[in-house]
């Protein structure tokens, strides 16, 4: 099923590149991250793991337009970010949805803000819904829903707004196992059906080695005495279809472990 209007296309899958970027807080005696360049593909999976305050949440920021970097370059799709802009979707932890709206409402208020027609808009809002499999609750209001659903929401309200990239903060951090397992591979497929570029902080490595292309592994930070860096990239040479109990899952799982715990061992 194709998730976006044939009238109103997405925006393509884009490229993400930083370079030797940093950031500094005021009256921070050092950098909470620096020297952070990578260069993800349009339409890769890329997940971000490490320990509590290596920068994870302060890189995802900074795409999103949220901070500023304090030196170094970003830029997605080749232009420098600037701010936030609607072709980086953001999915936080905390759903964000609007109370006083139904689902349907909370998922067409993006293209309504930019002006879609009527038609549009209701054609977006049914293949988001369809996509994130809520359509029967259209009409619900978000309290009536649990919290697996809201965020189902939250990601098909994202991407209704045709994003570039989708960038993730522990979006199922507060679920239950199994509902968090659930969504894993409801984002796996929207991925695949959709094509856009993740970017994904959490802190659990199998979900980074289920989910990714790649797995950015972070290290240091200020509780460590350093700045935020990327310690290692690992990509993961795995079917798309992954078993966590496989053999090969388990020696990602181990591998992206070791280099988290050597890093604060080494950071200390």
């Amino acid at each position: 099923m194709k998730i976006y209007s044939t009238r109103r296309r997405p925006h393509r899958p884009a490229r993400i590149v930083l370079e030797e970027l940093g950031k500094r807080y005021p009256g921070a005696p050092g950098y909470a991250m620096d020297g952070i360049s990578l260069d993800i593909a349009a339409g890769e999976f890329v997940c971000v793991v490490g320990a509590s305050g290596c920068g994870k949440s302060t890189l995802l920021r900074i795409l999103a337009g949220f901070e500023t970097a304090s030196r170094g370059a970003v830029a997605v799709g080749d232009e420098p970010i600037a701010g936030p802009g609607p072709d980086r979707g953001v999915v936080f932890q905390d759903y964000g949805l609007f109370p006083w709206l139904t689902v349907a409402e909370n998922v067409a208020y993006g293209p309504k803000q930019a002006g879609m027609t009527r038609d549009d808009i209701r054609e977006i809002t049914d293949r988001c819904l369809d996509t994130v499999g809520l359509g029967r609750v259209r009409d619900s209001f978000p309290h009536q829903l649990s919290g697996g659903m809201q965020q189902r929401v939250a990601i098909a309200r994202v991407l209704a707004n045709r994003p570039a990239v989708l960038l993730m903060d522990e979006p199922f951090g507060a679920l239950d196992a199994l509902t968090r397992t659930g969504m894993q591979a409801e984002l796996a497929r929207i991925h695949r059906d959709s094509g856009v570029t993740v970017v994904f902080v959490t802190h659990s490595v199998e979900e980074a080695v289920y989910l990714s292309d790649r797995v950015v592994v972070m290290a240091g930070g200020a509780a460590h005495g350093s700045a935020g860096h990327v310690r290692e990239v690992i990509g993961i040479d795995l079917p798309r279809e992954r078993e966590v109990t496989a053999p090969e899952f388990n020696a990602y799982k181990r591998r992206i472990d070791a280099l988290i715990h050597e890093g604060e061992r080494s950071a200390a």
